[in-house]
C-alpha cells in the first residue's frame, strides 16, 4: 500500500512541473535574454558611451543592485496601479526580473570587456580594422570566455529566483506548491517536492555550465586564431 505522503507528492508532481514548463522556465528565459542584452547595452555605455548617459546607467545599477528584487517586484506590480499603470503579473515579472538581471550582468560584461588587455585593441586597429570589427572578432571572443562561469551562474540563480514570481500572483512552480499545500495542509511534503524539483534543475544547469566552458574554452583560441586571419585578409584587401 502506497503511504500517503508518496501518494500527495504523486499526485501533485505534475501541476508543478506544469506549472514550472509553461512559467518557470519560460520566465526564466525570456528574462535571462532581455536582461543580459541590457546588461550588455549599459556596460558598453558605462564604459564608451557620454558622461549623461555614463552617469544615468550608473544610477540605474546602484539603484537596482542596492534594493531587494522582492521589493523591486512588490513596486512595479502592486505600486505602479497606484500611479496609473497597471500590468499583468507574468509582464510585471518580466521587467522586474530584467531590469535585476540587467544590471548585476553589466557589471560581469563590463569587467570582462576590460579584462581584455589594450594591446588586443591596438593590434587589430594595426592591421586595418574597425571600431566594431575590433569588438566583434578579437575582444568579444576573449570576454565571453571570462564572462560565462558568471553568466551561468547568474542563469541558475535565475531559475530559482523566479520563485518570488510567486508573491505577485504569478502561477510558476512555488505558487502551484503553495496552492495544494493549502488545500491539502501538507505543507512540509509539498514545499519539500518544489525544494527538490529547483534542486534537480539547478543541477541539470551546472552539469551543462561545466561543459559549456570546457567546450567554449576549446573553440575560443581556434575562433581567435580565424579572426586574426580574417582581419589580415581585409587589411590586404583595403591596400
Amino acid at each position: 500500500m502506497t503511504p500517503d505522503w508518496l501518494s500527495l507528492a504523486l499526485d501533485s508532481l505534475w501541476p508543478m512541473l506544469y506549472a514550472g514548463l509553461t512559467f518557470t522556465i519560460p520566465l526564466t528565459l525570456i528574462t535571462f535574454v532581455l536582461g543580459i542584452s541590457l546588461g550588455f547595452i549599459v556596460a558598453l555605455i558605462r564604459l564608451y558611451g557620454p558622461k549623461p548617459l555614463v552617469a544615468v546607467v550608473r544610477f540605474y545599477v546602484w539603484l537596482i543592485r542596492g534594493t531587494p528584487l522582492l521589493v523591486q517586484l512588490f513596486l512595479i506590480f502592486y505600486a505602479l496601479p497606484s500611479a496609473g499603470i497597471t500590468l499583468e503579473a507574468f509582464t510585471a515579472a518580466v521587467i522586474g526580473f530584467t531590469l535585476n538581471v540587467g544590471a548585476y550582468t553589466s557589471e560581469v560584461i563590463r569587467a570582462a570587456l576590460t579584462s581584455v588587455p589594450k594591446g588586443q585593441w591596438e593590434a587589430s586597429h594595426s592591421i586595418g580594422m574597425s571600431w566594431w570589427q575590433s569588438m566583434h572578432r578579437i575582444v568579444l571572443p576573449q570576454a565571453a570566455r571570462v564572462s560565462i562561469p558568471p553568466l551561468s551562474n547568474t542563469f541558475i540563480s535565475l531559475v530559482k529566483d523566479t520563485s518570488l514570481a510567486s508573491v505577485i500572483t504569478v502561477p510558476e512552480m512555488f505558487l502551484a506548491a503553495q496552492r495544494i499545500a493549502a488545500v491539502t495542509y501538507q505543507p512540509l511534503i509539498l514545499y519539500t517536492e518544489a525544494a527538490i524539483l529547483y534542486l534537480l534543475l539547478s543541477s541539470v544547469l551546472s552539469a551543462l555550465q561545466v561543459r559549456l566552458e570546457k567546450k567554449f574554452s576549446q573553440q575560443n583560441g581556434s575562433n581567435q586564431q580565424n579572426s586574426n586571419k580574417e582581419g589580415k585578409d581585409d587589411s590586404a584587401h583595403q591596400h
